[in-house]
């Protein structure tokens, strides 16, 4: 289904939890313990499915951490049963993945994207404050095991503080079949709204030059790769290179509401209509048809934590 400027809306992100085992500096929570209302595998699927009936083709399951949540595979499992859904994907910080990672594969999952923002323990310690690095490479692993290739690790680099790390996080993009993309600082934090700690795109492909573009049609990232590289770096650049024009995702929070863009704060709860597939349908076409043209991340207003929103 198309929005009121012609995007064709075929991406449901849906966040399942607001929950998260780490404490990130730049997500914005400051209650990543709490638990917010969360519905149940059931009610995720039925609202999915409407959506698929208004042409969503691509889920992701998103949180907090939604591998704090032990019936994921069941989630998983639902939505992957829905027809005109291809492909289910998973957003983690990679954690648990180890536990889950086949699993997932056998209910269906198709890909994960492990949030990652530094291969040095000491500096991975300071930014989620955890230390668990070892568990992550060991997910890492598991899901390449488990066939959920090819893994992307998403990474927010900020400079004087972990932005140093650049090239030990290409280099894994150059050994191993994995994407490594790097995400623009954004502002869901005190950290977020500090332009000077954000690294662009830009800088970044300035000072790795070996970095070729290839060709993509993944939508918002830019890909790129160097001589020998068996995986992929790929640049996300929400706030330096706008690319709302040709954004085709909408969100749904862990309580039910619709949010359909991730830097505007409007909601629509669609629960009423829970009962009414029908009814439901209608009220999720209103509001993709409602979906605003862009984010205000240059007005430097705190948004809502992305444990809430899910990235």
């Amino acid at each position: 289904m198309k929005d009121s400027f012609g995007r064709e809306i075929s991406y449901l992100r849906i966040s399942i939890t607001q929950r998260c085992n780490l404490n990130c500096v730049y997500c914005g929570k400051d209650d990543c313990a709490k638990k917010a209302e969360e519905l149940s595998p059931e009610a995720y699927y039925k609202i999915a499915k409407a959506f698929a009936k208004c042409g969503i083709t691509k889920v992701r399951i998103t949180g907090g951490e939604p591998l704090v949540r032990a019936d994921v595979p069941e989630i998983v499992r639902l939505i992957a049963s829905i027809e005109g859904i291809e492909t289910v994907a998973l957003t983690t910080n990679a954690v648990y993945l180890k536990q889950y990672a086949k699993r997932l594969k056998d209910a269906g999952l198709t890909g994960v994207n492990i949030s990652l923002d530094s291969t040095d323990g000491s500096t991975y310690r300071h930014l989620t404050g955890a230390d668990v690095l070892h568990k992550v490479f060991a997910g890492i692993e598991a899901a390449e095991a488990a066939g959920l290739a090819p893994v992307k690790i998403n990474a927010v680099l900020m400079k004087g503080v972990n932005a140093d790390g650049a090239e030990a996080m290409i280099r894994l993009a150059k050994e191993k079949p994995i994407d490594v993309r790097f995400i623009e600082l954004m502002p869901f934090s005190e950290k977020g709204e500090n332009e000077a700690l954000r690294v662009t795109g830009d800088e970044l492909l300035a000072k790795f030059p070996f970095l070729q573009p290839v060709e993509s049609e993944e939508g918002t990232a830019r890909y790129y790769q160097g001589d020998g590289f068996l995986g992929r770096v790929g640049f996300i650049n929400p706030v330096s290179r706008k690319f709302c024009s040709e954004c085709n995702r909408i969100r749904l929070l862990c309580d039910g509401k619709i949010k359909p863009c991730l830097g505007q704060e409007k909601t629509f709860d669609v629960l009423p209509f829970f009962h009414d597939e029908q009814r439901l349908c209608e009220e999720i076409k209103k509001i993709i048809f409602q979906k605003p043209a862009g984010h205000n991340f240059e007005l430097k207003r705190q948004m809502h934590g992305l444990n809430q929103t899910g990235g």
